[in-house]
């Protein structure tokens, strides 16, 4: 039975990685230097989970030896840069997903726990959320594990075992939301059925092993240009969620 949703935030609430690179890119000029993260690296950065992480990966191979001594500076820059991605927030920046807040409201009011976990960072998840929802967001989910979570980051399942294990809740009963084959793998390794929606940065990943792969979640005013498997709209709802996820239970039985 699908008890608990599990969404990832970076590309699944909201497409937020351009922004991101641009407060990235913001940052490294404010600093001074001279790198620029354009679309094309950044899809490849993106293979590296968990912001400070894929800084400290690019450091290391485009200046070595200054990398194993400037931990300090990249706390620095990683701070700079979430700073500036939060403002951006603020300002209205960017809006969720089609079909993200429908979906987790309408679970919300039938009983259905909502999670999060993610690489990102605390801070950053209040950025995105505290627009659409509020200063409350965080009372609308049972757990929250982010960035700050012990463990390896994705795509091993570190994050998805501490959310099984903070709601005591079977992975079978559980669905995860990602965009990104890091995720998904994530989520898999975990035991949890997957539904993928990925962004321009995430559309050539291979998701094998993904429950069902889809360009958005789609709402009523803007629906998805295909048909949706065993739906009846062209939108995802928590009706077709349901058959979804028992049809996943019912293949691996």
């Amino acid at each position: 039975m699908l008890d608990t949703l599990i969404f990832d935030v970076d590309g699944t609430l909201a497409d937020t990685e351009s922004l991101h690179c641009a407060a990235f890119n913001a940052a490294f000029a404010a600093a001074g230097l001279n790198w620029y993260w354009d679309e094309s690296l950044y899809t490849r950065l993106l293979n590296v989970a968990g912001g400070r992480e894929r800084l400290m990966h690019y450091w290391r191979s485009v200046d070595p030896d200054t990398a194993a001594r400037s931990a300090t500076a990249i706390d620095r820059l990683h701070a700079d840069k979430t700073r500036r991605y939060a403002a951006a927030l603020a300002a209205g920046a960017l809006p969720l997903r089609p079909g993200v807040r429908r979906l987790i409201e309408g679970a919300a009011s039938e009983g259905i726990r909502l999670a999060i976990a993610t690489t990102t960072t605390g801070s950053n998840i209040d950025a995105l959320l505290r627009g659409p929802f509020g200063a409350d967001w965080r009372d609308r989910f049972a757990v929250i594990c982010d960035g700050s979570t012990p463990g390896l980051k994705k795509p091993a399942p570190d994050v998805y075992q501490a959310v099984l294990t903070a709601l005591s809740v079977d992975p079978a009963d559980c669905l995860a939301l990602e965009d990104s084959r890091n995720g998904m793998k994530a989520a898999r390794a975990a035991g949890i059925p997957v539904l993928v929606t990925p962004t321009s940065y995430t559309a050539l990943h291979d998701f094998s092993g993904a429950m069902l792969v889809l360009p958005h979640l789609g709402d009523p005013a803007l629906p998805m240009d295909q048909l949706i498997p065993d739906a009846e709209h062209r939108w995802v709802d928590l009706p077709t969620l349901r058959r979804w996820h028992h049809g996943t239970l019912f293949e691996a039985a």
